[in-house]
Formats: structure tokens, sequence, C-alpha cells
């Protein structure tokens, strides 16, 4: 893990999206307070954090396990002038410290995979408010003819990788009202996430030219990207936005 962090330090952002997206998946949201309770799980750095702050009211919590990144987000509220909405926790999504019923918005952009789509739906309905949202950012296929090679990267590195029919069943399962859907453009994987993170492991080989693990783990990384580079249109971060009721 601290290889991980090593590549993934000083990114703009842990995973594919963009501020758009951000926003676009936030107009989705009807009806809430005025003054809404949010939390941000496994906020990273905190692009989306910051996004969040700038275009709704209330308050925001941001947890991450990973207090480097909990820093960066910091800092970042200060040069923003949001410091007064948002609170960062150094806490694990699997074990969250809050009330139940607390929430008026829960946002989890690309990180449910960390406990898994459905059960991190599951688990953290308990704490949203009845008519409260769930916004969440999950790698899915986006065709049903996948050829092989993504299949096999994918199935090995993520196992849970479903398509979008497929993850709107759960969320019904669930007992969510699903409200929309939507693919992140193909930049918001590129801008803020693939292009810093191919930057970052050219700067890397030097420091750790005989260092296996890293080189394997710097890699595997470079490997993801050549294949997104390949495979786009089979596969894609999809926000999924769900109504407690």
């Amino acid at each position: 893990m601290d290889i991980f962090f090593e590549i993934h330090k000083d990114i703009p952002r842990e995973g594919p999206g963009n501020n758009d997206s951000t926003k676009q998946a936030i107009t989705m949201l009807k009806d809430i307070p005025s003054n809404p309770n949010i939390l941000d799980i496994g906020c990273g750095p905190g692009m989306q954090t910051i996004e969040l702050a700038e275009n709704m009211n209330g308050k925001i919590y941001a947890i991450d396990i990973h207090k480097p990144f909990l820093d960066r987000l910091l800092e970042t509220t200060i040069h923003k002038n949001v410091s007064h909405k948002i609170e960062a926790k150094e806490m694990s999504m699997f074990s969250l410290e809050f009330e139940e019923d607390n929430f008026d918005v829960i946002w989890c952009e690309g990180a449910i995979f960390i406990i898994g789509f459905e059960k991190g739906i599951q688990e953290w309905k308990k704490y949203i408010k009845k008519g409260g949202y769930l916004v969440v950012s999950e790698i899915s296929w986006l065709r049903k003819d996948i050829p092989e090679e993504p299949k096999n990267y994918w199935e090995h590195d993520y196992p849970e990788i479903k398509g979008i029919v497929d993850n709107m069943r759960i969320i019904e399962k669930q007992g969510y009202l699903p409200v929309g859907h939507f693919v992140i453009p193909e930049k918001g994987w590129w801008e803020d996430y693939y292009n810093p993170l191919t930057d970052r492991i050219s700067k890397l080989r030097k420091k750790y030219i005989n260092n296996k693990e890293a080189n394997d783990r710097m890699d595997n990384t470079l490997r993801e990207i050549e294949l997104y580079k390949r495979y786009s249109d089979c596969y894609g971060y999809v926000f999924y936005i769900m109504k407690k009721v």
C-alpha cells in the first residue's frame, strides 16, 4: 500500500471523474434541504469534495483512511474559502462512525469498489435519511460483447464489475428508487487522473530503479492505462443516483 500511495501522491484525483460530472450529478438531486448534511466517502484529495462545497450549502463530512489525502484537502479548503463547510475525518468506509438516518446525501466517487458495489449501497443505506440520496460512481461494462483482454483484466482485478442494467437491478433490490445514471466522459479518465498518473510514474522510475515491487506496480498501472486507451468503448465509470424511500 505504501508504494500505491507513493505512485498516487500529488495527483488531482484518485480515480476517473471530473468537475462537470460531479456538477451534473448534483443537478439530479431534487427536494433536498437548503442546508443538507453530506457525507463524502473515500474522498481522497477531495476534488469532488470542493466541488460539492462550491455548489451546495450545508455541512460536508469527508472521510478517508489516508491522512495525507485529508491534509491536502484541508489545504485546498483554505485556498478555496470553503473550510467552514468541510470537516475531514480519518475513517474507514467499512466502519462509519455516524448515527443512523443522519445524512441527506451520501457521496462516493470512484471508491465504492473498495467495499463492493452491492455491499456499499446496502450497508450505507441506514445512514441516509428517508428521502435522502446515495450518489456513487462505479466502473461498469458499457457493452455486452466485451473482448477477452479487458474482460480477463477486469474480472481478475475487480470480479464484481457488472453492466449498467445489472447494477440498476442491484439498486432496486436494495430498496432504493433509481433516480438516474450517466457515463463519465473519456476526458474524465485522462485530464485529472491517467495523464498525471503517467507523469508521476515517469518521475518515480529513477527513484525505484532497483525496486522490483515498485516497478511491478507501476507496470501494472501503465497496463491499465493502455488497456483503457484501446477499449474505452467497452467500459467506463458510471454515476448512479438513487433515493432512499
